[in-house]
């Protein structure tokens, strides 16, 4: 049988880490994806900012999600149901982001349950 490692628990984000990751939720509401955008490449290469980094890029990847959800919406428009699916996906935009600040403002990772993974 092989050893465990020894793999020390990852320390607690900061008030300052959690305000940050907040901050990149919320800003989707606001910004699409360029507000998350910027945090995560500000945060991407600093390993003390692992939280941070996480965060915003599960709230760019949730915002890339949209922006697609967004742009068949608007392409179905052309047959009537797309003025209904805009509304729908607002909505969910905005609930989900502000689900997402709440959980990682109290220090938990928070996975969208409907976002594409394009970044890993």
């Amino acid at each position: 049988m092989s050893e465990p490692e020894n793999t020390a628990p990852a320390p607690a984000p900061t008030a300052d880490d959690r305000n940050v990751a907040m901050l990149a939720h919320l800003l989707g509401i606001f910004t699409y994806f360029i507000g998350s955008l910027i945090i995560w490449l500000v945060h991407k290469d600093k390993p003390e900012k692992a939280f941070v980094s996480a965060q915003a890029k599960e709230a760019l990847n949730f915002q890339i999600t949209m922006l697609l959800a967004y742009f068949v919406s608007g392409l179905l428009v052309f047959v009537l149901i797309g003025f209904l699916l805009i509304f729908i996906v607002f909505i969910i935009d905005i609930v989900f982001c502000i689900v997402a600040a709440v959980s990682v403002s109290s220090g938990n990772n928070y996975r969208y349950p409907i976002a594409i993974r394009l970044l890993q």
